[in-house]
């Protein structure tokens, strides 16, 4: 018999954070391996507990979550999003334009399918996290790619990305904070970004799960305050600021003058209702989370866990022969690089794979975000600080090897 083919809509997707390097590090577990793993953003596997208040919610409103739900979501759990958006400045927000899914990955997707032509063109950041390029290729556009270069402190360049700018492009994405770099982006550049899609007649997409993730006093722009009248999407949920990834609650929010989207807003509630609805027993979650007092920054603060996890990193790179690294002002993730005269023939992927295999380390190369030439890794601030730690030591180890069998000429 023939076998299966997949699709080729695939052939240009990939998600290696859960990719062939995890697979390998199951296998080195079966094997009796103890592995430190740094791929994923998932506070639930790292002893992060979901703020109780949140879980009473639920459980106080099972016997009202046994029918589907409306597609867009609970009527209270949407007026609460769109409190939230209006009290941060977005404009022309309300309960028929919040939109909640399983997941800001599943909005990604409806948004992304709601929009494109075959051939449509979305302006990424590079690196982005790559389910943004999926989902784009996957609803038959194509990636382009603006670049966030660690010599500029990971910010997009606004001349950069007007300029990849042709007739067939259609969204322009953010994703602030950063996954996989930290960085933050301040309201100037922000307005500058937003000019850019004003003139290009440009949706706007903007990621912020991680909007309350932010270290030092970092202040948090929303886009959709900055955009005013003009479409912007926003993506929110509980999974990272709530530490509740199983619950799957995500939330889109469209923001802007509503005549101008108002077909793309009726595209978004016919794709919400083909799938009927979206996980209604978490969506109770969603008022206290945002009404009551905020869990995260006990633990963003100095002292708090993640904050001296962010030290950690800071201090391993710090110490290092090889490592450089922008501080990360947000979000949970560090993108640390290998210098280039450290390391001239360095290969992220190779390195990756060695890191895994001699050390039981595993983390994600930076190429797995879309960065050409990567000499990145990406890795979570979710360990404990004191694990951390220990991560660089072995990290170093392995930099080390890998630099004394280079020619001798290429080493530092």
């Amino acid at each position: 018999m023939a076998s299966i083919r997949p699709s080729t809509h695939l052939a240009d997707v990939r998600y290696e954070i859960r990719g062939a390097l995890t697979r390998r590090a199951r296998e080195l577990e079966a094997a009796g391996r103890d592995i430190i793993k740094l791929n994923i953003g998932n506070p639930g596997r790292y002893g992060f507990d979901t703020p109780p208040h949140l879980r009473e919610a639920i459980a106080g409103h099972l016997r009202d979550s046994e029918a589907y739900g409306h597609e867009q979501g609970l009527e209270a759990a949407r007026e609460a999003i769109a409190a939230q958006q209006r009290a941060r400045g977005a404009r022309h927000v309300d309960v028929e334009r919040i939109f909640i899914g399983n997941g800001v990955s599943e909005l990604i997707d409806l948004s992304l399918r709601a929009l494109l032509q075959p051939g449509d063109e979305v302006l990424l950041p590079s690196p982005d996290y790559p389910l943004w390029s999926a989902a784009t290729i996957l609803n038959g556009g194509q990636p382009r790619y603006y670049r966030c270069l660690a010599e500029n402190g990971h910010q997009p360049d606004p001349d950069e990305i007007e300029a990849l700018v042709t007739p067939r492009t259609r969204a322009l994405v953010l994703i602030n904070p950063n996954n996989p770099t930290g960085a933050i982006y301040p309201r100037a550049l922000l307005e500058r970004i937003v000019a850019v899609a004003a003139r290009n007649d440009l949706l706007l997409l903007t990621d912020e799960i991680y909007d309350e993730i932010l270290y030092d006093d970092m202040p948090f722009q929303p886009l959709a305050a900055v955009a005013g009248n003009l479409p912007c999407v926003s993506f929110g949920g509980l999974s990272k600021v709530h530490r509740a990834c199983g619950y799957r609650v995500g939330w889109l929010s469209l923001s802007g003058e509503p005549a101008r989207s108002a077909e793309y807003r009726d595209a978004l509630q016919l794709l919400a209702a083909l799938r009927l609805c979206a996980n209604v027993t978490a969506q109770w979650a969603v008022i206290p989370a945002l009404q009551d007092a905020p869990t995260i920054t006990a633990l963003t603060a100095p002292g708090g866990r993640l904050h001296e996890a962010r030290q950690a990193v800071l201090d391993g790179v710090a110490a290092s022969r090889y490592l450089e690294l922008v501080s990360p002002a947000g979000a949970l993730y560090a993108f640390p690089q290998v210098r280039a005269e450290a390391m001239p023939g360095f290969d992220d992927n190779a390195f990756a794979l060695r890191l895994l295999e001699e050390e039981h380390v595993l983390v994600v190369p930076g190429s797995s975000f879309n960065v050409a030439a990567s000499r990145h890794l990406r890795l979570t601030l979710l360990p404990q600080p004191a694990q951390l730690r220990e991560v660089f030591v072995r990290i170093e180890r392995v930099l080390a090897r890998m630099a004394a069998q280079q020619p001798r000429r290429a080493v530092a």
